[in-house]
């Protein structure tokens, strides 16, 4: 992996966790701390477990 290729990987990973904060602290507003905490370690289990995050996936 090059410098530019590391810069860039650094740049993206930054921006998804800034996002996933801001998706965090929009629902801690709305549902409080334990549905967040909730819905991201449901989340991490779906990954963990390759399981679809789509709806439609697991009801065909």
């Amino acid at each position: 992996m090059t410098v530019n290729e590391a810069s860039n990987e650094a740049a993206s990973k930054d921006q998804f966790f800034k996002e996933l904060a801001e998706l965090s602290e929009r629902m801690i507003a709305a549902h409080g701390k334990e549905f967040s905490m909730g819905a991201l370690v449901l989340a991490a289990r779906f990954i963990a477990e390759n399981k679809p995050f789509d709806r439609s996936a697991t009801t065909q």
